[in-house]
């Protein structure tokens, strides 16, 4: 019995690890935010138009499935982007307002201009990601959410309200894709 467990456990591993070599991207299974260690949470590919733009990975202190529970919870966190094509910091920018404004009300984007801005100024500051490129948002509750591009922070957007608006990109009820957002909660 312990046989045909372990052999349906690696054939489940090995089909997973299929699933990222086909975008030609392998994963670390743990990411270090600060001090804390975190795991793979879940992770998959956003689409647009049948284009495949980037590999999304979620790590989180510990495994979790509901995305309520992620976007409220106050532990530092990781999305990080991992870039299948070249992509303006015009179009990126967009990308993330468009999808910010489709999951918040007039009154909360109002409160988040200060922090919209600033993120502009840092995707203008990046400039282009290019295809290979690793864009990271690591959230640190005492610091913010700091934006890098492969290794390299280029600044941090102070607030946990912030964050939850970051993350919905991917979780909230308006998600960029929904396959996507099930896979990054690992499902």
């Amino acid at each position: 019995m312990k046989r045909i467990v372990m052999t349906g456990l690696l054939l489940l591993a090995s089909m997973q690890a299929t699933a990222l070599e086909q975008v030609g991207m392998k994963l670390d299974d743990a990411a270090r935010v600060g001090a804390q260690v975190l795991v793979l949470n879940g992770a998959g590919v956003r689409t647009k138009w049948f284009v495949k733009v980037y590999v999304a990975a979620l790590y989180l202190p510990q495994k979790q499935t509901s995305a309520d529970m992620v976007i409220a919870a106050e532990h530092p966190q990781r999305v990080a982007m991992h870039m299948l094509r070249d992509l303006g910091s015009k179009k990126l920018y967009g990308a993330f307002s468009e999808a910010i404004q489709a999951n918040h009300d007039g009154a909360e984007l109002k409160a988040m201009k200060a922090q919209l801005k600033q993120m502009a100024d840092i995707f203008n500051e990046i400039g282009e990601a290019k295809q290979g490129d690793i864009i990271t948002l690591d959230y640190r509750p005492a610091g913010g959410t700091q934006i890098g591009l492969n290794g390299k922070v280029y600044g941090t957007i102070a607030g946990a309200v912030f964050k939850r608006a970051l993350l919905k990109i991917w979780l909230g009820n308006k998600p960029v894709q929904d396959d996507l957002k099930k896979a990054m909660l690992g499902g």
